[in-house]
């Protein structure tokens, strides 16, 4: 039988793995850092909790996550050809004193079992509307790219600082990165805007990493994004994860199989929610099961942790898919 990591390896390789990828099984997720001791984040019901950024977040308890809060007061960038006035990037660099409870976390994962997985969020575009406010930032793609070109490349070295940090002391073999680029249905800007915009940031991010020896880059978008995979590729994704029914996901497995692999196929909303069964996971999971098949997917709800809103939803989705591993393998 293959390790957990192995399994994962075989199925992104076009391999001969043994059973599904059982959805985030392969990945031992190492969350905090010095950094993050200094960077609240709110937990479920709590709310307007002020993050290193300047930014207000909450997450009220019926909700899947956290959200900035953007009332006026609220907004950290009031306008962005200010914005070096407003944006201030907090400190990455600790003493290796303060990175020594998490260098022991990442020595004690077993690697030839899992990979250890460094988690970063927000990404950069997320960077951006959580200091600027969605609409805002969206605007300012038409009316002031040149400011806004300049803070995305603000974000990008704060990043590239903190991946430096993370590579020093953790050495993780896997990235697990969030940032949404889109909603349900489409993506957030025009794929010829995000080229411009984005793909060259997150080259020297991901192209940093892989540098550096990180073995997988693992990119979290519960959205569609499928237009986006090109530059995915280009940029060096070896997992798009959070990929939902919208994307065709058969269809983008057909075509980039080989190229990226595909984490998802489950709508959180279509199995997490108060009131869920056990038959409704079942039929989920064999759906996307049988539609995606065995090599470049893995059966996954898109929500991007191994949680889930409301409790027993992610056991469920594994007991359903380990029970289509002996039916498919």
């Amino acid at each position: 039988m293959l390790t957990k990591r192995q399994n994962l390896i075989e199925t992104i390789k076009g391999g001969n793995p043994d059973r599904f990828v059982n959805q985030y099984e392969a990945f031992n997720m190492l969350i905090g850092s010095p950094f993050g001791e200094h960077n609240p984040s709110p937990k479920r019901g709590e709310l307007n909790v002020v993050n290193a950024w300047g930014v207000k977040k909450s997450w009220p308890a019926e909700l899947p996550g956290a959200f900035p809060v953007h009332d006026e007061a609220s907004i950290v960038c009031k306008d962005i050809t200010r914005w070096r006035e407003y944006v201030k990037a907090p400190n990455v660099v600790y003493p290796e004193e303060a990175w020594r409870p998490y260098i022991e976390k990442a020595e004690a994962v077993d690697r030839k079992e899992q990979f250890a997985t460094a988690f970063i969020a927000p990404g950069i575009f997320e960077q951006c509307h959580y200091l600027m406010e969605i609409q805002n930032c969206l605007i300012a793609f038409y009316e002031e790219p040149e400011y806004l070109q300049e803070l995305i490349d603000y974000i990008t070295e704060w990043e590239l600082a903190y991946a430096a940090e993370l590579c020093k002391y953790v050495k993780p073999d896997a990235i697990f990165h969030h940032d949404d680029w889109g909603s349900q249905t489409s993506t957030f800007i025009s794929p010829d805007m995000f080229e411009e915009f984005f793909l060259p940031a997150y080259k020297k991010v991901y192209g940093y990493y892989k540098e550096h020896g990180v073995e997988l880059i693992i990119h979290h978008s519960d959205s569609y994004a499928a237009t986006l995979v090109p530059y995915m590729i280009d940029m060096g994704i070896d997992i798009w994860q959070g990929v939902m029914t919208s994307n065709n996901i058969p269809e983008l497995i057909k075509k980039y199989g080989g190229q990226i692999s595909f984490m998802g196929g489950i709508d959180s909303a279509s199995v997490d929610y108060e009131g869920w069964t056990q038959d409704v996971v079942k039929k989920e999971v064999e759906r996307a099961c049988r539609e995606c098949g065995k090599l470049y997917f893995i059966p996954n709800a898109s929500q991007g942790l191994p949680m889930s809103t409301f409790p027993g939803v992610y056991e469920a989705l594994t007991e359903e898919i380990d029970n289509m591993s002996k039916i498919m393998f």
